[in-house]
């Protein structure tokens, strides 16, 4: 019997992974999981205002690296969109902000 994976349970997608990629992604599922949910649950929480990768990297006190890593996998869960709005961040350069979709 296979036992299917919830979306925030499943590994993280790395389509060309090399052979000690893929062992690394599988202990780290529980966790991507976990970064991903709060990612999701920030932008979320948000609503029409939106946020950055920078704002959520800040309010959850995340890595910039998991935070955009967790975050990209989101749009293609038909999750979070592309606002087509910018806002600008501590570095002076604009960002996207991005909308819960549900």
């Amino acid at each position: 019997m296979t036992t299917q994976l919830g979306l925030f349970d499943r590994p993280p997608a790395f389509p060309h992974a090399t052979e000690t990629a893929r062992p690394a992604a599988e202990v780290l599922t529980p966790i991507a999981g976990h970064y991903r949910e709060q990612v999701l649950q920030f932008i979320r929480a948000r609503g029409e205002e939106g946020a950055t990768d920078e704002a959520v990297q800040q309010a959850l006190g995340l890595k910039r690296d998991t935070v955009r890593a967790r975050r990209v996998e989101l749009p293609d869960e038909g999750l979070i969109l592309d606002s087509h709005r910018t806002r600008p961040v501590r570095s002076g350069r604009r960002a996207v902000v991005w909308l819960a979709i549900i």
